[in-house]
């Protein structure tokens, strides 16, 4: 069966989660310790997480959730047009230069020439916000998670060709791929199942050890809220490690119903996604890990916490999802009545799932 379009499964005019995956040509380790050349590749799973840092505080999508293996990476992303809608042109125009700079200049970074984006001028800010159809564009694009794909595989594979000396060269395999997410089961199993990726390819045991993964960073972030004795620091989630990911907890009854932007200039908004604290998320990845999975080689040594029990989840038909993520979904994920509900978004498709 042919792929579905883009358009049929994600709007960037809507909010949408969406599970993202792309992998790196003919499944070369280009990201790790690639055994044909003997070379070891890992600092390119610093560059995407670079990169993300800085879509992320530009873009109108929250990053949920992302992890950097040794042949692709996963990210879990929320599309935010209702938050691109509350920034005025001159906003819109400044961030679409940060991520698409028409003027750079050249100077020694690192001890190596690099081309460097300059401030924009208001000529500049002007030839977008003074366009209505350019304005127009760049709103969509801001809130449109092809494009925030489309510049970060774009970013990463010219870098890697050119490290390398090649000035052409297929990076990635193919076009990403991409799964919209119906309901709040699927989104908590779609971002467990990212982020305990590496300990399931057994590159890591624990999720503290988990690098280039959301969760490393949560936690990273977590303890340094622990460890701060300033009142003021602990007030300003800004310096955590984990400020360009939107937050995990979402209080369903106090919580604003309006876009919540963020305070901060690292991430889209400050709204979020689960109704769990960040501290019941970890507990249920820690248990999850533990767990065998057929076919894969990690885990997590140890007996799980009864960790279901106090949240009234279902253990068995919650963990069979989280387990089966990726094999499972292929364009949308959800409960059978989730996906029995929704729809192709421009021809009224229906959409299936594997029978496995």
């Amino acid at each position: 069966m042919a792929r579905l379009s883009r358009a049929e499964i994600f709007d960037p005019s809507e909010i949408a989660a969406v599970h993202v995956m792309a992998r790196t040509n003919r499944r070369c380790f280009l990201m790790g310790d690639d055994q044909f050349t003997g070379k070891n590749f890992n600092h390119r799973k610093r560059w995407i997480e670079d990169k993300l840092r800085q879509l992320a505080a530009n873009f109108g999508v929250d990053l949920l959730a992302f992890s950097c293996l040794s042949n692709h990476f996963h990210l879990v992303l929320r599309s935010r047009p209702d938050v691109v809608k509350s920034w005025d042109d001159t906003e819109v125009a400044r961030r679409w230069w940060s991520l698409c700079p028409q003027r750079k200049i050249k100077c020694e970074l690192e001890g190596k020439k690099s081309w460097i984006p300059v401030e924009p001028t208001d000529w500049d800010l002007n030839s977008i916000r003074n366009d209505p159809v350019k304005l127009a564009n760049v709103r969509s694009r801001l809130s449109d998670i092809s494009w925030w794909m489309r510049l970060l595989c774009q970013y990463i594979a010219l870098r890697a060709n050119g490290e390398e000396g090649e000035g052409l060269g297929r990076f990635w395999q193919s076009r990403f791929k991409a799964v919209r997410i119906l309901d709040e089961e699927s989104l908590l199993a779609g971002v467990a199942y990212v982020d305990i990726n590496p300990i399931r390819a057994s590159l890591a045991e624990t999720l503290e050890a988990s690098d280039y993964t959301s969760v490393q960073r949560r936690i990273e972030g977590l303890k340094t809220a622990v460890d701060s004795s300033s009142e003021t620091a602990a007030d300003d989630n800004s310096h955590r490690a984990d400020a360009f990911l939107c937050p995990v907890s979402i209080d369903e009854v106090n919580d604003p119903l309006a876009a919540h932007p963020s305070r901060s200039k690292k991430r889209c908004s400050d709204k979020g996604f689960l109704a769990l604290s960040e501290a019941e998320y970890l507990t249920i990845l820690d248990w999850l890990a533990r767990n065998t999975v057929a076919g894969k080689r990690g885990q997590t040594p140890a007996q799980a916490p009864p960790v279901f029990e106090r949240l009234g989840l279902d253990v068995e038909e919650w963990s069979r999802m989280a387990k089966g993520f990726g094999r499972t979904f292929k364009n949308v994920a959800g409960k059978p009545i989730s996906i029995e509900q929704a729809r192709s978004l421009k021809t009224r498709r229906r959409f299936y799932v594997s029978r496995n």
